[in-house]
């Protein structure tokens, strides 16, 4: 079966480089046309791949940087082999200026390698690019100093990521070729099937379903998915707000494609990866009895994903302890409590 999801929301009328003052006011994710339409690197594109890869190789500095590779017939779908024991890819690092060179070396080839660089910190090997090329993400004020916006490249011939999450808040800004984005919410993970968690291609597991031509006789659930499921296809200059936490397939559909995203969390920068505590309560959690697992989900429920307050309403604040707002004191002191106890 061919599926066909709903289309996401687009937003047509902002003037180039200027986004909404409040992101978080949107609680799914939202297209807006034309967004960055003005950088050069997208103008430049418009007249032709070669204009475009030439100006991104002027501000290469030559440090190499990892890629990946994929042999003819893989099409760009990076993902797990049949058994989920390893990646169909292999991750080489290479010289970035030769990789654009092979992009459009291999334009006309009919089944032609795969190549991507993936998550390419620009100020890393391209210094200079953002000064035309630059987006204002409007991060909300924090008490405590979060991590600002980072801008990355995400450069290929054509691919698919298949479907994952991040844990930051993302804009997606499309430079060269086309990208199709498809999305669920967060609550349809079990319905997505996610890979194993090691080995990814990004840190996140991925979902095992081909969700354009999806087998619901071995993953039934997947049917609930594509009833709230959203896609769009974007145009070079459009850019896309994903909410984190959002599963999200981004598909480059042309012969080369370069993408620019930023990532972004309004959490203090002293706090740590979720994953940790994923992992750490798989480990002490997971397989505990199913009545110790049910009791231990009421005490989550009511220290950390409840009303912070609440468990400290009762105590005078010189009790609070933990149970107060975290800052990076308090943060330095619980870590170096935890790495004690996971030491023993």
């Amino acid at each position: 079966m061919h599926v066909d999801y709903a289309p996401a929301p687009v937003i047509n009328n902002l003037p180039p480089g200027q986004l909404p003052a409040d992101l978080s006011g949107f609680s799914q994710p939202v297209v807006f046309k034309g967004l960055v339409s003005h950088w050069k690197l997208v103008m430049l594109g418009r007249l032709s791949s070669e204009e475009a890869v030439a100006y991104l190789k002027s501000f290469y500095n030559g440090n190499p940087a990892f890629v990946y590779q994929g042999e003819p017939g893989l099409d760009g779908r990076y993902g797990y082999n049949d058994d989920f024991t390893r990646l169909n890819y292999e991750t080489s690092r290479l010289a970035l200026d030769e990789v654009l060179d092979r992009l459009l070396a291999c334009r006309q080839t009919a089944n032609p390698p795969s190549y991507y660089i993936a998550s390419n910190v620009i100020d890393y090997n391209f210094p200079g690019l953002s000064a035309d090329n630059h987006l204002d993400i409007p991060v909300r004020p924090s008490p405590q100093a979060c991590e600002p916006p980072v801008p990355s490249l995400w450069i290929g011939n054509r691919s698919v990521a298949r479907c994952h999450y991040d844990a930051s808040d993302n804009i997606a800004c499309v430079v060269l070729g086309r990208r199709r984005f498809t999305l669920f919410p967060p609550d349809q993970i079990a319905n997505l099937y996610p890979g194993p968690l090691t080995p990814t291609p990004g840190g996140q597991a991925i979902t095992s379903v081909d969700i354009h031509q999806p087998d619901l006789g071995r993953f039934p659930r997947f049917a609930e998915a594509i009833k709230v499921g959203l896609s769009v296809e974007l145009e070079p200059g459009d850019a896309i707000y994903i909410p984190s936490m959002w599963w999200h397939q981004v598909e480059g559909l042309d012969s080369v494609n370069i993408l620019i995203n930023y990532w972004w969390s309004d959490a203090a920068k002293f706090m740590g990866s979720a994953m940790n505590v994923l992992q750490h309560a798989m480990l002490s959690l997971r397989d505990k009895p199913a009545h110790e697992k049910a009791a231990w989900k009421q005490v989550f429920d009511y220290y950390v994903f409840g009303d912070s307050q609440l468990p400290r309403a009762h105590l005078p604040e010189q009790a609070w302890g933990d149970l107060g707002p975290m800052t990076e004191l308090s943060s330095r002191q619980l870590r170096a409590r935890l790495i004690n106890k996971l030491n023993r």
